[in-house]
């Protein structure tokens, strides 16, 4: 008794030698209906003219305190010098106004100087506390 899978003789038609297309076409036209549904959904912008106005910049309504520290530890205010006895006092005289403390650090300062100035300045009251450094050249 011999298998043979290619014999006509026992009633199966031989195997099909062709690549059945239609899947690849259904799968391929449901995507074209998904595409040409959704391309209109993702563009919702709407075009209009603006109009051109010149106008000098608003004025800052918040005066920004510039808190420097240098290499040594010595403190600035506004580019002025200040011991670190006079510093719980001033900021705590500016914090009514909540103003901006603008932090500048050298880059030698120690982490500690950083750290006791933030902590004088959270205890007078003040909550906007940036740092600023010098942008990448």
């Amino acid at each position: 008794m011999a298998f043979n899978g290619f014999s006509r003789g026992n009633g199966h038609p031989p195997p099909m030698a062709d690549i059945n297309t239609t899947p690849l076409v259904d799968v391929m036209l449901v995507l074209l209906v998904i595409f040409l549904i959704t391309a209109p959904v993702l563009h919702q912008a709407v075009s209009i003219d603006l109009p051109q106005a010149s106008a000098a910049p608003a004025p800052d309504a918040t005066q920004a305190i510039r808190l420097s520290l240098d290499g040594q530890g010595n403190v600035f205010w506004n580019d002025t010098p200040i011991s670190r006895e006079q510093l719980p006092a001033r900021l705590a005289a500016e914090a009514a106004r909540q103003p901006e403390l603008h932090l500048h650090a050298d880059r030698n300062t120690r982490y500690e100087a950083v750290a006791s100035l933030m902590a004088s300045a959270q205890q007078a009251g003040l909550v906007k506390i940036a740092f600023v450094t010098d942008p990448a050249r």
